[in-house]
């Protein structure tokens, strides 16, 4: 056996694989810094796994086959795995900014799947954009965090507060 057959991953390709780790791994990284879930490991595997499971079907699909309902069906698992990371908590729902990156995540990996790679990678930087522009926006503006998001503060406040022990 040589080299090259050693280090072929036909149907898939080192390339489109590269682009899904980097994609997963920028956004990841934004995540993990921030203490949110979907970290590094798995924004990388999210991305990795959609572009896997696409272009895998796109190899079997027959002359009269629906691609679009591969897309589908990922589509609708990611959507559990998103609801996965979403609690309620004293009527609060917490988890919704990263279940829809999990969804945004998914979609950079159908991008790669359809050979989009450099656009993969540009659309992993607008996610990062939007989750920290909305952050910064919401420190320079009081308005945007009116109703709940200042309940969810307020919330988060006591919940990080230090408790006091019954000796002190």
């Amino acid at each position: 056996m040589n080299t090259v057959d050693l280090l072929s991953i036909t149907p898939f390709d080192w390339r489109s694989i590269g682009t899904a780790l980097i994609c997963g791994t920028i956004i990841g990284l934004e995540r993990q810094l921030r203490g949110k879930p979907v970290g590094i490991r798995t924004s990388a595997l999210i991305v990795l796994g959609t572009y896997l499971f696409i272009a895998g079907a796109n190899t079997v699909l027959t002359p009269g086959g629906d691609g679009t309902r591969v897309i589908g069906q990922v589509i609708t698992g990611i959507g559990f795995l998103g609801a996965g990371v979403m609690l309620a908590k004293e009527g609060i729902v917490v988890g919704v900014t990263s279940a829809a990156t999990i969804w945004a995540l998914a979609s950079i990996g159908v991008s790669i799947s359809l050979g989009e790679l450099l656009t993969s990678i540009k659309l992993s930087v607008v996610v990062i954009i939007v989750l920290v522009g909305v952050d910064v926006l919401e420190d320079y503006s009081q308005s945007l965090t009116r109703g709940v998001h200042n309940k969810y503060r307020d919330w988060r406040g006591r919940n990080n507060r230090p408790t006091r022990t019954p000796t002190e």
